[in-house]
């Protein structure tokens, strides 16, 4: 038979439970901000509202983790908080044990994944796990409920990581496989898609994955996936192509229409006139559909008979119904090359059946170049060019391009024109005489002149031969005296830059003694040769 003393120690080990255990409590008192618990201790715990899940009322019992039975002030501490981290511990240890899937509330974005939270815990979901495939939005998943299967648990690290993808690919396999028995090339299914990329889209066709290429989407080019398809959407897909070994699903929207570009060179033959809109404008054109699924570029030198560098941009707008013309179909590539300036009276052709060559035409200034002056004609709207070398017969290109600007107007004299080419040579100088090329004719190149220097500059003489004729002198040749001094000297060349006459004393002089020489050879030979005359 026990003792008393026995017995009453075995009884006080009973009702004195160790520190970090679990213990089972009753609300005896809900008051503002706390509950009074009484654990069947030597007194009563506090423990915070905030610990409990639900609001409790008196009489609940809950489990509780003793942290003290006597904190050295005579009260008992409880908590709720620690119990209920315990038995969910216990729970997502006996589901991952049971490869069972778990119920959480995804929470926010965080770095490298996402914040969920599962039996009021915080669990980490990783942003490669959250589905089959990349997700990059996520906004309308967020704060949503997911089912969701355990892949770690780390309890001395409080660490939980869950996998979504692994939940799909179970809920998915059987129905995947049902699929891919019946997944034949040809075949029309349906699909939802998932995500949209740059390139094309990804659809789940009921659980396998497949890729909806943007060369697949219409007959026409796309520029941009998102206009034909948008996420969540469902939509019917061909099937192209199914590779088993990868798991690879191709498919296709356009093939459910027929071809349009099997008709288009019966529709619209070389040198057709048609109406389409404006769907794409690039730096170098713009593309215009003339029919569903079939479109075509004009290239900027197509654009305008003019303007032949001009910014498609400020041409056409998107949407923009234009005028067109074909100028070349190839099937083979599914290209069309097409003419908005061929639909307009060609200004070129009509200039030539209008002037001819030698004929006056008035202009502005268009613009200034390195080379000439541009000029737009008044008549009809075109551009010639002035060459530098027909802007002036008496001055040089750089002095002469300062007296014109831009806008400025201008008379001109056409020199040369090549509709084919589109191309007009004008010359300002034509408008006047030749006075250098006239005093040329009167005093050719070996020519004698006699002259005063008028002026010095950059080491030349300057010599005013007549009105509009300039002469140069080199400065080694400068006679004595230099400005107003006279001189004489042979013309030996024409200065093409600076429109003048070269001029040159030592050649004067050389001539002199050539012929003073030629003259006393002359007489010479003639004084020899009556000498013998008279001998004989």
């Amino acid at each position: 038979m026990e003792s008393f003393a026995e017995i009453f120690k075995r009884d006080s080990e009973v009702r004195a439970p160790e520190p970090g255990t679990l213990i089972q409590g009753t609300v005896v008192e809900v008051r503002k901000g706390v509950v009074v618990v009484n654990a069947g201790l030597k007194s009563e715990a506090i423990v915070p509202c905030e610990q409990f899940e639900d609001e409790p009322r008196d009489g609940d019992k809950f489990e509780f983790f003793l942290d003290a039975v006597e904190d050295g002030y005579g009260r008992t501490r409880l908590s709720r908080t620690k119990a209920r981290w315990i038995e969910a511990w216990k729970e997502l240890e006996e589901i991952q044990a049971k490869n069972e899937i778990i119920t959480g509330h995804l929470v926010s974005r965080i770095k490298g994944g996402f914040s969920v939270k599962v039996k009021g815990m915080m669990a980490f979901l990783p942003g490669s796990l959250i589905d089959l495939r990349s997700v990059p939005d996520t906004a309308n998943i967020e704060n949503t409920e997911m089912d969701f299967k355990i892949v770690k648990l780390d309890k001395n690290r409080d660490n939980i990581v869950l996998s979504r993808r692994a939940v799909l690919n179970e809920q998915n396999s059987a129905e995947r496989e049902e699929i891919i028995k019946n997944l034949k090339k040809g075949s029309v299914v349906k699909g939802i898609v998932k995500t949209v990329t740059n390139y094309g889209a990804f659809l789940s066709v009921g659980g396998v994955d497949g890729l909806l290429h943007v060369c697949h989407m219409a007959w026409r080019h796309v520029h941009n996936p998102s206009e034909i398809v948008t996420p969540g959407e469902e939509i019917e897909v061909v099937v192209l192509d199914y590779e088993e070994d990868k798991n690879r699903l191709s498919l296709g929207l356009k093939q459910l229409t027929g071809d349009p570009w099997e008709n288009v060179t019966r529709q619209f033959p070389q040198g057709a006139r048609v109406f389409g809109k404006v769907t794409n404008i690039t730096d170098y054109g713009h593309f215009v559909e003339i029919e569903e699924g079939v479109e075509g570029l004009v290239h900027m030198s197509e654009i305008d008979w003019v303007e032949k560098n001009i910014n498609p941009g400020k041409a056409v707008s998107v949407g923009q119904e234009v005028e067109v013309v074909v100028l070349e179909v190839d099937l083979e590539r599914r290209r069309l090359s097409l003419s908005m300036k061929q639909c307009q009276p060609n200004p070129w052709k009509e200039f030539a059946e209008k002037y001819n060559k030698g004929d006056v035409v008035e202009g502005v200034v268009k613009s200034l170049t390195d080379f000439g002056i541009f000029v737009r004609t008044n008549d009809i709207a075109i551009d010639g060019l002035v060459h530098l070398s027909d802007i002036s017969w008496t001055e040089s290109a750089e002095v002469a391009m300062r007296e014109y600007e831009k806008g400025q107007a201008i008379k001109t004299v056409i020199l040369e024109m090549d509709a084919e080419r589109e191309r007009i040579s004008l010359g300002v100088k034509q408008l006047s005489e030749d006075v250098i090329g006239t005093y040329l004719k009167n005093h050719p190149e070996g020519s004698l002149i006699t002259g005063v220097i008028d002026s010095i500059e950059d080491g030349v003489g300057i010599v005013q031969l007549a009105e509009g004729v300039r002469g140069l002198l080199n400065e080694s040749e400068i006679p004595e005296g230099g400005v107003g001094a006279e001189f004489s000297a042979l013309i030996t060349g024409y200065d093409k830059k600076r429109c003048a006459l070269k001029l040159s004393t030592e050649a004067a002089e050389s001539a002199e003694e050539r012929r003073v020489i030629k003259e006393y050879s002359d007489t010479e030979q003639s004084r020899t040769t009556l000498g013998d005359v008279a001998k004989d």
